[in-house]
Order: C-alpha cells, then structure tokens, then sequence
C-alpha cells in the first residue's frame, strides 16, 4: 500500500483529462490514468511520465461494470486509497452542429442514443463513486469532481442535444445526492463546468484550450477542508444548477 494521496482521472487519454492528470501529478499526486484505448492512454501516460511526473495507465471502459470492478480490484489491492477521483470521461453522441441543431432534436433523437449517453456520463460515474468511497470514508477524506457542463444548467436551458444535456443533468442530481449523504464526512463533492474547450469533443472553433478547462477541475480537486461541496462550479465560482 501507498502512503503516496493517489488521484484517478477518468477520459485521459487527450484533452481535458490529460491535462487535469498532469497538473494533479505536479500537485504531488500519484494519478491513476484511465481510458478506453490501451493505445492512447498509455501514449499519453509514457510522456507525462517521461517528463518525471509520477503517473500509470489503465485500461478500461468506465460504461462497463466489469471493467469498473477490475480497475477498484487493482486500486485495492496495489493503492488501498483514492484521495481524488475525478469523473471527466463523457461522450457527445448527437451532431455537435451548433449553426444548424435540428438533427439533435427532442423531436428526432433516438432514444437509444440517449440511453448510450447515460451509460458514460451518469451510470459510470455512478459505478465509480461506489467503487471508491468506501475508501474515502475510511479516510474520512477526498475529493469527488464531476465533470458537466453549461449545457445541464436547467436555469439557462435550451434546446436541442437532449441526450447530453439530460446524461448531464442526471451527473448533477448524483453530485448532490452524494454530497449530502458524505456531508458529515471530510469528502466534498462537487461539479465543475470548465467552459467550451478545444477538444475533441468540443471541437477547433471553441474559445478556451484544454488547460483553462483543467484548471476549474483542478481547482475543484485540490479544495481546501473548509471549501464547498455539493456545488456547481465554473473558473472556481458558483454557477446556477
């Protein structure tokens, strides 16, 4: 076992999880990298690691149940804790055509799609917060981050994209279910917005890079014992639910 605080970032292969996994390594973390693509992840793992940060690859797909217990099997048996989990693997299954949107209709969209947006952006984190607070309650310490978006804010809702906005809303309600039952606990739980980056996901036409957007989950990683939890957050201050 590890005296060493350990972070899991979920979806780091590129972007946003990259990212967020480098900047927790040189917060002094031992990060568990997590992605679909042994490939990738291992790519970005290997040049991060290159570089002297004390990072490791794992493969796995978080919409899978029995990946999800293979990965809290390893994290038990080789770390025995989880100091900082951060749930930022997601999909944007509709077309992302943000000119013309009438493809991504409530009118048109398959529910099957919506479905599949759940199984990542809701159910996994889901899977993963039960994989591991037990050993953040044992502690009676962590972090959970919730990667969302703008776009679940049901204050500002439009239209269109139904299966992200509603995958991500559900993401939002689990933020707040479990930052009340962990509230007499040191464990804050929180979801960040880190605003439209220039990812895959989010496209070249987006106005912040990947960096700015880690920064907001950083941020919301690293909280002090007296910082907020249950909270929506973007650039580290409250945005409306």
């Amino acid at each position: 076992m590890i005296e060493k605080k350990l972070a899991i970032v979920t979806g780091a292969s590129r972007g946003l999880g990259c990212a967020v996994a480098r900047d927790l390594a040189d917060a002094g973390y031992r990060v568990l990298m997590i992605g679909r693509q042994r490939q990738q992840i291992e790519a970005a793992a290997g040049e991060l690691a290159a570089s002297g940060r004390d990072v490791l690859p794992h493969v796995a797909d978080v919409a899978d149940a029995s990946a999800v217990a293979a990965l809290a099997a390893r994290v038990r048996r080789e770390f025995g804790r989880v100091d900082v989990l951060v749930n930022n693997a997601g999909v944007f299954p509709e077309p992302n055509d943000f000119v013309n949107p009438q493809g991504a209709s409530v009118a048109e969209v398959d529910p099957e799609l919506v479905a599949s947006a759940f199984a990542t952006n809701a159910l996994a984190p889901l899977r993963l917060i039960q994989a591991f607070l037990p050993l953040m309650l044992a502690r009676k310490q962590g972090r959970i981050v919730n990667v969302s978006s703008g776009m679940a804010q049901l204050a500002n809702m439009g239209g269109f994209w139904p299966a992200y906005r509603m995958s991500k809303i559900a993401l939002n309600a689990l933020t707040r279910l479990t930052a009340e039952e962990v509230a007499a606990s040191g464990i804050k739980v929180n979801s960040v917005c880190p605003g439209w980056c220039r990812t895959d996901m989010g496209g070249s036409g987006a106005g912040r890079s990947a960096d700015e957007g880690a920064a907001s989950i950083v941020w919301a990683a690293l909280l002090p014992d007296d910082g907020p939890s249950g909270g929506f957050f973007r650039d580290g201050q409250p945005i409306e639910w």
